[in-house]
């Protein structure tokens, strides 16, 4: 009896023991590079490569996303940097627009490409849970959707014509859930109303992976650092504001860093610090290409310049944040100035040019 009882609280304790563990490693995946075939679209080797529109264009800037060309070298960023978040649950940074969800026990995190909300619809921050699972949902626009296309449906059931795919996942956000989506090339892009999309294969894996109560936390890090074997890297995405004009051009000639990233980045390199090759952290913020670049190496001799270029980096933001700030408040005004003028008015419905609203 004794022996039984022994074993019956050896089994209950392995499985909470084993749950505390965590993930310790600051990466997943590998940089891949191809030769394009002539039949090649960067919308098509994203979806074949759990890859969203913007990080394919961002990562290989000046290609036509259309017609590569047979030959071309192109880069698939499937190395991911984690972002700065408990790892525990799902994990969602918007700037890189990916979706990380972390096992129990330890297990290395799975991760998915997503589409978020578009301009003035943002996906919100902070930390939530999953609520409901919905296998087969049934779609039912807001009010403000009818009022800007009044030809939607009250509802639509589930079947291939429904906005939220085959599954989704609510969360404790009103109106917001991470769902499927009947129109997978938005992926990788701001075009919902600020739920969180995933390619119809994506969600149909992560539904049954995650029971209702899941935790979720929603960052928006576009400059992640993480360390791997003995470099140190950073991985800088576009913003959410700037991505539309990646998505666009394909090219971005935009350089920002904040305060904050600056302190992650030392802080993440502790004792280190010294060794920090800053030029090379200039250059991957400032082009954006949304996978890893070794900035920092253990065995390389400490630079005595490495604390006066932190500084002058510091300087830099300081002047680029105040520019910023005198730009948005120039616009709120102009913006304001306007909606005195058109008050009143009818609002004219606003749609995609790729026609993702839902």
């Amino acid at each position: 009896m004794r022996a039984v009882l022994i074993l019956t609280l050896a089994l209950i304790g392995l499985p909470a023991f084993a749950q505390a563990k965590t993930y310790e490693a600051d990466y997943i995946g590998e940089t891949e590079t191809i030769r394009a075939k002539f039949e090649d679209t960067l919308v098509h080797l994203a979806r074949d490569n759990n890859l969203g529109f913007v990080e394919m264009r961002a990562a290989n800037p000046g290609l036509d996303p259309w017609i590569p060309g047979a030959g071309k070298r192109i880069i698939l960023p499937t190395r991911h940097l984690l972002p700065e978040a408990p790892r525990k649950g799902v994990v969602i940074n918007l700037a890189d627009m990916r979706l990380y969800h972390f096992p129990p026990r330890g297990a290395p995190p799975v991760t998915y490409s997503i589409g978020i909300g578009r301009e003035g619809l943002n996906t919100p921050t902070g930390s939530t849970k999953i609520v409901r699972k919905k296998a087969g949902p049934t779609w039912t626009p807001t009010a403000r959707m009818r009022k800007e296309d009044p030809e939607l449906p009250v509802s639509v059931p589930p079947g291939p014509d429904n906005p939220l795919g085959s599954h989704a996942l609510y969360l404790g956000f009103p109106l917001i859930a991470v769902h499927g989506t009947n129109k997978p090339y938005g992926i990788g892009r701001r075009v919902s109303s600020g739920c969180i999309r995933l390619y119809p294969e994506g969600i149909k894996s992560l539904f049954p992976r995650v029971p209702t109560g899941t935790k979720v936390t929603v960052v928006d890090q576009p400059v992640k650092v993480g360390w791997i074997e003995d470099r140190m890297y950073v991985e800088v995405h576009p913003t959410q504001e700037q991505s539309i004009k990646i998505e666009e051009d394909g090219i971005l000639n935009a350089y920002e860093i904040t305060k904050e990233d600056l302190k992650r980045i030392t802080a993440k390199a502790g004792d280190h610090a010294d060794k920090i090759d800053w030029a090379k952290v200039r250059k991957a913020v400032r082009e954006h290409k949304g996978y890893p670049i070794a900035v920092l190496n253990k065995n390389r001799t400490p630079g005595s310049q490495a604390q006066n270029e932190l500084e002058d980096l510091m300087e830099e933001t300081d002047t680029k944040t105040a520019e910023l700030d005198k730009v948005k408040e120039k616009t709120a005004k102009k913006t304001s100035q306007e909606s005195e003028q058109t008050s009143g008015e009818a609002a004219a419905p606003r749609r995609s040019s790729y026609n993702f609203n839902n």
